[in-house]
């Protein structure tokens, strides 16, 4: 197994405090706002699915995309007895390009935080643009430069009984990213097999994503806190976009 493949195997225990039903409940509450009622809903950086599924369960069409066929490969199995089950997609987000247009795109959890690149986040942006239908929206949330920063030379771990993982970050002026390598240590019978995996995430700021959905075409552009429906505040974690493509047909 690959240190890709073990942190995937993984990622729902060590992201068991992720409160995907609270998350879903706000970026409901984003497009309602807009008098929106949508059908379809694409799900961006679908990880292994739980947003996915939790989409699915309140009835709308849902497509998941991710770059990661062992995460999706997770999603598939958590989400294949669903009634309604969600069409998952294998894309990086930068190359997006659906079949048909959707009502409502969404990417949780600071997602396009991994996409390092500037022009390549823009590029995305623009590929979020094209596969909405008008008067459709799109709902994000990244890490504030001030959190990212902050994990510069912090250790944190988690662990429960069969797995431990220990990482350490390192945040980098000159290129805006902070990076954490990730050591994962998994019980296998009764030794422990380690591996590892660096992430790295850019530190956008508001005024950067703001200007790539202008150029992309979005309107109506909002900004706010942490699933708060006020703008973000002074030490801020993470921020939540949203905007729209054109007006409702």
């Amino acid at each position: 197994m690959s240190a890709y493949e073990a942190l995937a195997a993984s990622y729902d225990r060590l992201t068991n405090d992720v409160d995907y039903e609270a998350v879903v409940a706000f970026v409901r509450q984003l497009w309602e706002q807009e008098g929106l009622r949508p059908r379809t809903i694409v799900d961006l950086a679908c990880g292994t699915g739980s947003v996915s599924a939790i989409l699915a369960r309140m009835g709308y069409k849902v497509v998941g995309v991710d770059m990661s066929q062992q995460m999706l490969a997770m999603a598939w199995q958590k989400c294949q007895s669903l009634p309604n089950p969600p069409f998952f997609v294998h894309q990086r987000l930068e190359r997006l390009c659906l079949p048909r247009g959707v009502d409502v795109a969404v990417c949780a959890l600071d997602s396009l935080d991994y996409i390092t690149e500037p022009a390549l986040c823009q590029e995305a942006i623009r590929r979020v643009y094209r596969a909405l239908n008008p008067g459709g929206v799109f709902v994000f949330d990244v890490n504030t430069p001030e959190k990212l920063r902050a994990m510069d030379g912090q250790v944190f771990l988690d662990e429960d009984e069969d797995v431990y993982c220990v990482w350490r970050g390192e945040f980098d002026e000159a290129t805006q990213i902070c990076a954490y390598g990730m050591d994962l240590f998994q019980r296998q019978g009764r030794v422990w097999r380690r591996s590892f995996e660096e992430h790295r995430e850019y530190a956008y700021t508001r005024e950067q994503l703001e200007q790539y959905l202008r150029q992309a075409g979005f309107t109506g552009i909002q900004v706010y806190g942490d699933r708060r429906m006020e703008p973000p505040g002074l030490g801020e974690q993470r921020m939540y976009f949203k905007a729209r493509k054109g007006r409702i047909r």
